[in-house]
C-alpha cells in the first residue's frame, strides 16, 4: 500500500523545474499512504511522486522502477500475488533487479503490451512511462481496489491515489459536484440497480477504471481504453455437480488467502465471528494471528462482539476488542479529519469503526503493516439474497431484485411508469420498458451482480483503502480474486439457488475447516437491525454537539445553503435525539458531509499524516463472555432509568395485542406494524407488566398488585423504555393524547 502520483504534459511540451515544487506537495499529501520512502522524478514529460509502504523486499524495492534497457518506467501501488509464477513465465535471461513483486510489471509490458494484466493476481495501481513510444499508461486492478484518480486539460494531466494531492494542483479546479452527488443513487439510497460509472463527487475529476487499461499520448493527449476483464454471466449449463463447485470454490479461496497473507511483514485481521472473516482465518494458518473486533452496543445487542470472541477461541487466535462505550462520541475536528481522509459524502459510522480498529493495530503493534479482511464476501456469494427475499425463498429474491432493475429503467424512461400504477397485476413485461437499452443485462440476478460490482468500487473498496491508508497499513481482500468471482458468476442460472442462496458454496466449503457453529450462523449487519438505535445515539450525539456546529459549518457556504434544506435538516436531528430510530442518520450525515467538503475544498485541511489524532482507542480485555457480558453491557448500552415512583404507560402508537385463536402469544404493534412477538411462556413477568400499565398507576403499585419484582424485571423495562415503546405517562392532571 503506496502513494503515486505525478504531471505529465500531454501536448508534446517538456515540464519545467516548477514541477518539482508539484511533485514535493502532492507526495506529502500522500506521506500516509508511505511513510517509510519518498522517491521524486521528472524527465522531460513526465513527473512522478512515490511514498512507500514497505510490505515486499523492504529494502530493495523502491520506485519507480526501470526496465533494464531504460525504456519504460513504472511505479505502482498494491500488490501482484502471482509474481513469482509470471516471472518463470518469462523468457530464460529476464534479470530483476529487486526482490519487489511490482518490477514483472515492467517485464510483461515489454513482451505483452496492453495485455500485461491478463494473467496478473493481485490489486494493483499503475502509472507507466513508455519513454520510447512516449505514452503514458494507467491501469488498475479488477476489481478497483486500489485508487487512482487524475484530472487533465489540453496541456497536462495530474494524477493520484487519492483526490486531495491533486488538490495539491493549483490548476485543478476544486468544485463539489453538488447535483451529480444528490442524483446518486447511493446518497439516497433508492432501491434501484445502477451501472454508472464511479461517482467521484467533485467536477473534473477522473477515477482511472478498473480492469482497464489506459494509454495516453504524450504528444497530443489522445487516449485509447483497453478492457482486459469483464464479469462474465452465467455458463448455458455445467456438467459439476453442486459438490464439485464447492469443492473447487475451496481450493482457491485457501489459495486467495495464502497470496493475500504474502509479506515480509506482520499482518492483522479484522474479525467479527461471521463465517467471512472466520474462514479468512482459519485459512490464513497463522496460530499467532493477531485479530482486531468492534466492541458496541450495537455489536454486543446483534451478537458479532461475543461471537468474534467465541471464534478467536475456537480458532486458536488472539482477539482484541477495541471498546466504543456509550460516551465514546466522535469529536467534531475528528469527524471532519476523517472525512477528508475518506473524501466521500458516503463517510458513515462504519468508516469511524474501521479507521478505529487500524489505528489501534498500528499504535498498539506498529509491526502490523497489512489487514486481512473478510470483506466482499456477499456481494457475489449470495449473501444479500434473503435480505432482498423479503421473508420469502429465492424466487422472492428474484422478483425483488427484478423490480429495482425495472425502477432504474423506469427512471430513465418516466412515460412508461404508468403501466405499473394502474393495475396490481401486471399488463406488461419487463423488455417493454428496457425498450432499445443494451445494457446485457435481461438476466436481474446478472444485473444485481453488476451493481454490486459497481457499489463495491464506490464504497466498499473506497474506504476500505482509505481507512487503512490513513493509518499506513494495506488492506487485503481475499474474496476478490477474479478466480473465485468468475467460479461464483459463471454457475448456471439453474443451480443458483442451490449454490449462492445464504452464501451455500461458502458455508459447504468450511465444512471440515471451520466449527460448525461458526459455518452456520446468520449474516446480522455490522450495526443496523437490533442495536441500531445505540450507533444512532452517538452519530446523532456527534451531529448535536457544540450546538449543532457540524451542520452550521456544513450550512455554511453559499452552494450548500442553495441545496439544502436547514430547518429540515435540524428538525430531522432533533426528532433523532428525542427517539434514535425516528428517521435515518446516515442520511442526515451524507448531506452534512456533502457541505463539509465544499468547505474544505475552499480552505484545504492539513495533510492527514499532520492531522490531530484523537485519544488512543482503549480496548476491553476479558477471558470470558458469559462471565464479562453483564460488566460490558453496562459500558456500551445506553440505560433508561427507571423510576418506581413513576406512572409508565405504552407509548400513544404502540398496541399490545393477542389473538383469539394464539392465545399466550402477544404482539407489539407499533404504527400497526408488528415490532416484536411476546411469548408468555418464555417471558411471563414483562408480558405482564405490559398488559398492566395503566398510564395511572405508579410503576411500583402495578408491580405489587401483579405480584412481580422490579429487580429481575429492570433490565428489559429498561429495554423498553429505551425503544421508546413504554413512556413516562403525562403528569397527573393533564390531558394526555391517546
Amino acid at each position: 500500500m503506496c502513494g503515486i502520483a505525478g504531471v505529465a504534459r500531454i501536448d508534446g511540451g517538456m515540464l519545467t523545474p516548477a514541477a518539482d515544487e508539484l511533485l514535493r506537495d502532492v507526495a506529502c499529501t500522500l506521506a500516509h499512504r508511505g511513510p517509510d520512502d519518498e522517491r521524486l522524478l521528472r524527465e522531460d514529460q513526465v513527473g512522478l511522486a512515490f511514498t512507500r509502504l514497505s510490505l515486499v523486499d523492504p529494502v530493495g524495492g523502491g520506485q519507480p522502477l526501470v526496465s533494464e534497457d531504460g525504456s519504460v518506467v513504472l511505479i505502482a501501488n498494491g500488490e501482484v500475488y502471482n509474481h513469482r509464477e509470471l516471472a518463470a513465465s518469462l523468457p530464460a535471461g529476464a534479470r530483476f533487479k529487486t526482490q519487489s513483486d511490482c518490477e514483472v510489471l515492467l517485464h510483461l509490458y515489454q513482451r505483452d503490451g496492453l495485455n500485461f494484466l491478463d494473467r496478473v493476481n493481485g490489486m494493483i495501481a499503475v502509472v507507466l512511462w513508455d519513454r520510447k513510444r512516449g505514452k503514458l499508461l494507467f491501469a488498475r486492478d479488477r476489481f478497483g481496489i486500489k485508487p487512482l484518480f487524475y484530472h487533465r486539460n489540453r496541456e497536462r494531466i495530474v494524477f493520484a491515489s487519492e483526490i486531495k494531492a491533486l488538490f495539491a494542483d493549483p490548476a485543478t479546479p476544486r468544485r463539489l459536484d453538488w447535483s451529480g452527488a444528490l442524483a446518486d443513487y447511493g446518497m439516497s439510497s433508492a432501491p434501484a440497480l445502477v451501472h454508472e460509472p464511479v461517482n467521484t463527487w467533485f467536477e473534473d475529476i477522473h477515477l482511472a477504471p478498473a480492469a482497464t487499461v489506459m494509454e495516453i499520448d504524450l504528444k497530443d493527449g489522445a487516449t485509447r481504453e483497453h478492457r482486459y476483464w469483464s464479469l462474465p454471466g452465467a455458463a448455458a449449463d455445467s456438467d459439476a455437480s453442486d459438490e464439485e463447485y464447492i469443492a473447487r470454490y475451496r481450493d482457491l479461496l485457501a489459495e486467495s488467502v495464502r497470496d493475500c497473507a504474502m509479506a515480509d511483514a506482520e499482518l492483522g485481521l479484522f474479525l467479527s465471528g461471521g463465517v467471512d472473516s472466520s474462514a479468512v482465518a482459519a485459512l490464513a494458518g497463522q496460530s499467532g494471528l493477531r485479530t482486531f473486533s468492534v466492541l458496541t452496543g450495537s455489536t454486543v445487542l446483534n451478537g458479532d462482539a461475543e461471537w468474534s470472541h467465541r471464534a478467536a477461541r475456537l480458532l486458536g487466535v488472539p482477539n482484541e476488542q477495541i471498546l466504543f462505550d456509550r460516551d465514546r462520541v466522535p469529536g467534531i475536528e475528528e469527524w471532519k479529519n476523517l472525512l477528508w481522509l475518506t473524501e466521500t459524502p458516503l463517510c458513515s459510522p462504519e468508516q469511524f469503526y474501521k479507521y478505529e480498529l487500524h489505528r489501534h493495530a498500528r499504535l498498539r503493534h506498529p509491526e502490523i503493516k497489512g489487514m486481512l479482511l473478510g470483506a466482499a464476501a456477499d456481494e457475489f456469494n449470495g449473501g444479500y439474497a434473503i435480505g432482498y427475499a423479503g421473508g420469502g425463498d429465492w424466487d422472492d429474491f428474484l422478483a425483488n431484485i427484478g423490480a429495482m432493475a425495472r425502477r432504474t429503467s423506469l427512471d430513465e424512461q418516466p412515460r412508461m411508469a404508468g403501466w405499473w400504477e394502474v393495475s396490481d397485476l401486471p399488463l406488461l413485461k419487463d423488455a417493454a420498458v428496457r425498450g432499445t437499452r443494451d445494457d446485457g443485462f435481461a438476466d436481474p440476478y446478472d444485473a444485481f451482480v453488476a451493481w454490486k460490482y459497481r457499489s463495491l468500487q464506490q464504497y466498499n473498496v473506497w474506504h476500505e483503502d482509505r481507512t487503512a491508508a490513513g493509518n499506513s497499513v494495506e488492506a487485503r481482500v481475499p474474496f476478490l480474486d477474479h478466480r473465485l468471482v468468475e467460479l461464483v458468476t459463471s454457475i448456471p442460472a439453474a443451480r443458483r439457488a442451490n449454490l449462492l442462496w445464504d452464501k451455500r458454496i461458502l458455508r459447504e466449503a468450511m465444512v471440515g475447516i471451520l466449527p460448525e457453529e461458526l459455518i452456520r450462523r446468520p449474516k446480522v449487519p455490522f450495526f443496523h437491525g437490533e442495536g441500531q438505535r445505540h450507533t444512532y445515539r452517538t452519530f446523532t450525539r456527534m451531529l448535536a454537539q457544540g450546538g449543532d456546529a457540524l451542520l452550521e459549518e456544513a450550512f455554511s457556504s453559499e452552494r450548500a445553503r442553495e441545496f439544502i434544506h436547514q430547518d429540515g435538516v435540524r428538525e430531522s436531528l432533533r426528532r433523532l435525539e428525542r427517539d434514535p430510530e425516528n428517521g435515518s442518520v446516515e442520511h442526515l450525515l451524507r448531506l452534512v458531509n456533502l457541505g463539509l467538503l465544499e468547505r474544505m475544498t475552499a480552505e484545504l485541511p492539513v495533510h492527514p499524516a499532520a492531522a490531530s489524532k484523537a485519544p488512543q482507542p482503549v480496548t476491553h480485555p476479558y477471558a470470558d463472555w458469559e462471565d464479562a457480558e453483564e460488566q460490558i453491557r453496562e459500558l456500551t448500552l445506553q440505560r433508561t432509568p427507571v423510576d418506581p415512583e413513576a406512572v409508565y404507560a405504552m407509548r400513544s402508537d404502540t398496541v399490545l395485542a393477542c389473538a383469539p385463536a394464539q392465545p399466550g402469544t402477544w404482539y407489539l404493534l407499533v404504527d400497526g406494524t408488528c415490532e416484536f412477538v411476546l411469548d408468555e411462556d418464555e417471558e411471563p413477568a414483562l408480558t405482564a407488566l405490559l398488559r398492566s400499565l395503566d398510564g395511572e398507576t405508579s410503576l411500583e403499585k402495578v408491580l405489587a398488585s401483579a405480584g412481580l419484582s422490579l429487580d429481575g424485571l429492570r433490565p428489559q423495562l429498561e429495554d423498553v423504555l429505551d425503544l421508546g415503546l413504554v413512556v413516562e405517562a403525562a403528569p397527573k392532571g393533564a390531558v394526555r393524547v391517546r
